[in-house]
């Protein structure tokens, strides 16, 4: 091997191109042996692929459990919040007083609400005696026990000019009924039979009253309609798959009855289901539990495994016919499976980094892991029981047998006398054959489209002026959508979109967003509530705030009763003997700890709760509203921490906006490190980039113009979009920036139609398989459907679109290639010797 210094290129160049060279024909040659060793045992690799499959099939379907815990998938693990729940835990324990409002309470706990709705112009006051009744219902319930309940009107319209805000009208009012369960998992079990039977009720009392409309929820609830989704998704998945397998079979299908391969597309896709089915059977053997955002990862694999057996599928057509079948095998495998190999490296390390236990979401977790398995026996399973399906239709074509029939094809002259049909069905192309053409399998549809019509087109200098225009158009609305990201940590987008929980949660929205969830205001630490500084001080904290307060209501008895309590022992005793003695003040003991040293009693901890008014978007602004109380607890003298339930699942939404872009940079720069010692020239690095980064962005831009948010299946899509982009447009970009035609138009006109083929095959099935999606009533499924789309849409802009085009105007420079051929023929043209014979008609070069 002679390496040529080129003017002006440094010995250390020289020697990293060297070494990438070393390097890269290493590997073919190590996946030649391995193509070989695997056409030399076929049936082997059939059978192994196919016996662990069987035995995890089976492991599958005996421990198959779902994951009951919505909110230890969905909330953040490590989350600050849960911290100041067990703080509130500790300081204020669930007392089982029915004098507490539900307000009261720093976890939920069993539950049932129900929203009672007037009909349009109604007013639910007028109703009174129905609510009654619904209400005597609800606590004459069998197998419960004794709740204490909570109200709200909306929908609210004041008496005009009325001073005391006194209501006219209420559309609607909302009941809660909190369970008293002490934490006894029997009366767990009661409890969830009780919200079972709650719900029944209310159904029962809708059919009663035509006159209201009813909405119920329990705490069960939410994981129901979670878990709905898969239900509901079975169906569509199995049409899906139909799709995709006859999607798979035509596409891969010529009219050459010899080489067409329809069984071989069939059994591409048939690998990748079976690789699915272990995966998911070691996921339950480890203990896993299924949830439905798991639904994702039939589609996640099937995109990468099925352009695996695409490339495999291209890799055959280029090999030389008059090659023994096994030669082609490996032929095939040294062409595509480097490729293959780094992109399927580049899934698992980036699915690898979401699995992690720096991830702190455990539905983005568990995914990730179970992804990583899929892409594991996807590649494992596309090299054994794929490679062995190629080798035995390598025979089959070796031995003339029919792609269909696995008949022997009869010779041309016994076709020519037999009826049209009949050499329809037996035509393996030897009428458009010749003696000048070199590969037959460029009659395949797609082949042929691209090479005669699609590539001409494209890189026609009239075309260019507007794939300039429709990328710009293309960027400006991209980067439009990246400015208007929306965190999405509403648990609605992962329900059936037709449940009970979305119907009630929209309703609420609707009629009970005028203010915020109730906030509980804890301070933990002994304080001078008597000290004026410090009065001041919970003033300014409160403003702004609507307060349910015991320091307010005594500070208000003091000044009415004109008592003074300037000093500690005035204030205790006072507090202690008459005010939280008085009837309207006692559920106030539960808000104040004393300890006693002594004859000295003193308050350690107590409590208070915030409400504050907001607009319709109530969680936003209650983020905003966590976002600011929380760092005044750290500046301020007085030492406390807020809570409400609902901050457990609202502290990932910066997460879910900096994590796809965490993962995404470590991509980008896994990919610029593992390539460059895989390819020869470092601009295909520097495109891959390029495109990956445009194809990241225009998926997030507009699937925010689409009105998705960033929660978890969005960020789990983002992840998967950058490798699916590199997928694609990995292997053009290389086959474009190694190739040695005169001009960039010749080469990626070559690019196109060696890489095209199996590019078109693979985001063609992948987009049909997603078309049932769409008819699953799930948001998670709409969020999954949208996303997907996107990413599929995007990629095949740039690899038929956007890069045949622009790769035509920037470098990589082709002229030194036309030099350099120009100087050979230039060489062979100087020692080129005439013999010219007694016969001058016949010239001999020499």
């Amino acid at each position: 091997m002679c390496f040529l210094r080129r003017p002006g290129a440094s010995a250390g160049w020289i020697w990293w191109r060297m070494l990438r060279q070393v390097i890269h024909r290493g590997l073919q040659s190590f996946f030649y042996k391995l193509g070989l060793f695997v056409s030399r045992h076929p049936v082997f690799f059939l059978t192994v692929p196919a016996v662990l499959t069987i035995i995890f099939g089976f492991s599958l379907l005996n421990r198959f459990q779902p994951d009951t815990d919505l909110e230890s998938l969905v909330a953040p693990s490590h989350s600050l919040a849960k911290i100041e729940r067990s703080l509130a835990s500790s300081l204020f324990s669930l007392d089982q007083s029915k004098s507490q409002l539900y307000s009261d309470l720093h976890t939920p706990g069993r539950y049932g609400r129900v929203i009672l709705l007037s009909k349009p112009g109604g007013n639910i006051l007028h109703q009174a005696d129905v609510i009654l009744q619904i209400h005597r219902a609800v606590l004459e319930m069998k197998d419960g026990r004794s709740s204490f309940i909570g109200h709200q009107l909306g929908g609210v319209m004041e008496v005009p000019n009325s001073k005391d805000q006194r209501v006219k009208s209420a559309r609607a009012i909302q009941i809660t009924y909190y369970l008293q369960t002490y934490g006894s998992v029997t009366q767990d079990l009661i409890g969830e039979k009780w919200e079972s039977e709650f719900c029944k009720l209310m159904h029962k009392m809708q059919l009663d009253h035509q006159d209201l409309q009813l909405y119920s929820l329990a705490s069960f609830s939410l994981w129901k309609d979670f878990h709905q989704t898969s239900l509901l998704a079975r169906g569509k998945i199995l049409v899906s798959l139909m799709l995709i397998l006859l999607t798979a079979t035509l596409s891969s299908s010529m009219k050459d009855c010899l080489r067409s391969k329809p069984f071989l597309g069939l059994l591409g896709v048939l690998t990748i289901c079976i690789s699915s089915v272990t995966a998911a059977g070691i996921f339950f053997i480890t203990d896993g539990k299924y949830n439905s955002t798991l639904l994702g990862i039939p589609f996640f694999a099937m995109g990468h495994g099925t352009k695996g057996v695409f490339e495999l599928l291209s890799g055959w057509r280029r090999t030389r016919e008059n090659l023994p079948f096994k030669d082609r095998v490996a032929d095939a495998y040294s062409d595509v499976m480097v490729s293959y190999t780094m992109t399927s490296s580049l899934y698992f390390i980036a699915f690898g980094m979401g699995a992690s236990p720096f991830t702190n979401i455990e539905a983005v977790k568990v995914f990730c892991q179970n992804m990583c398995v899929s892409i594991l026996l996807n590649y494992f399973y596309i090299f054994s029981f794929f490679g062995s399906c190629l080798v035995f239709a390598g025979q089959l074509e070796q031995n003339r047998y029919h792609s269909i029939f696995c008949c022997k094809i009869p010779s041309a002259e016994y076709l020519d006398r037999k009826p049209v049909w009949f050499q329809t069905m037996m035509n393996d192309g030897h009428q458009h054959s010749s003696h000048h053409e070199t590969n037959p399998y460029q009659h395949h549809f797609i082949q042929h489209f691209l090479r005669e019509h699609y590539n001409e087109w494209i890189t026609n200098i009239y075309v260019k002026p507007f794939v300039v225009i429709l990328y710009l158009i293309y960027a400006s609305f991209s980067f439009m959508g990246c400015l208007q990201i929306n965190d999405g940590a509403n648990i609605i987008n992962l329900l059936a979109s037709e449940s009970p929980s979305v119907s009630y949660a929209l309703i609420q929205q609707k009629y009970f967003s005028n203010y915020s969830p109730v906030i509980g205001f804890y301070i933990y630490e002994p304080l001078e509530y008597w000290n004026g500084t410090v009065q001041e001080d919970l003033k300014t904290l409160s403003q702004g705030f609507n307060t349910v307060s015991w320091i307010e209501q005594y500070y208000q008895f003091l000044r009415v009763g004109n008592i003074s309590a300037t000093n500690k022992s005035d204030f205790i005793s006072i507090l202690q003997s008459n005010f939280l003695k008085k009837p309207e003040f006692q559920h106030f003991k539960n808000d104040i700890i004393f300890s006693k040293a002594g004859d000295e009693n003193n308050i350690i901890a107590s409590r208070l709760y915030l409400v504050a008014r907001t607009s319709e978007n109530t969680q936003r602004e209650a983020v905003e509203l966590l976002e600011k109380l929380r760092p005044l607890s750290l500046i301020q003298s007085i030492k406390f921490i807020v809570f409400n339930p609902t901050f457990v699942f609202m502290d990932h939404y910066g997460l879910s906006v900096t994590m796809p872009v965490l993962i995404s940079g470590f991509g980008i720069l896994l990919v610029l490190i593992l390539t460059f010692f895989l390819v020869i020239h470092p601009l295909g690095n520097f495109w891959l980039i390029l495109s990956v980064t445009s194809i990241e962005l225009g998926v997030l831009g507009l699937m925010t113009l689409w009105n998705v948010d960033m929660d978890w299946i969005s960020i789990l899509c983002l992840i998967y979009t950058l490798n699916f982009a590199i997928d694609h447009c990995a292997p053009l970009l290389y086959t474009f920036v190694l190739a040695t035609e005169h001009t960039r138009t010749q080469c990626i006109k070559n690019s196109l139609q060696e890489h095209g083929t199996a590019i078109l095959q693979n985001v063609s099935s992948f987009l049909i398989g997603l078309v049932p999606l769409l008819f699953v009533p799930s948001n998670l499924t709409f969020t999954l459907f949208k996303c997907l789309l996107l990413a599929g849409s995007c990629t095949l802009l740039h690899c038929f679109v956007i890069l045949p085009v622009f790769l035509t105007f920037f470098p990589p420079s082709k002229k030194h290639h036309k030099k350099k051929k120009r100087a050979k023929r230039k060489e062979r043209e100087e020692i080129e010797c005439i013999e010219i014979q007694e016969n001058p008609d016949h010239v001999t070069a020499v």
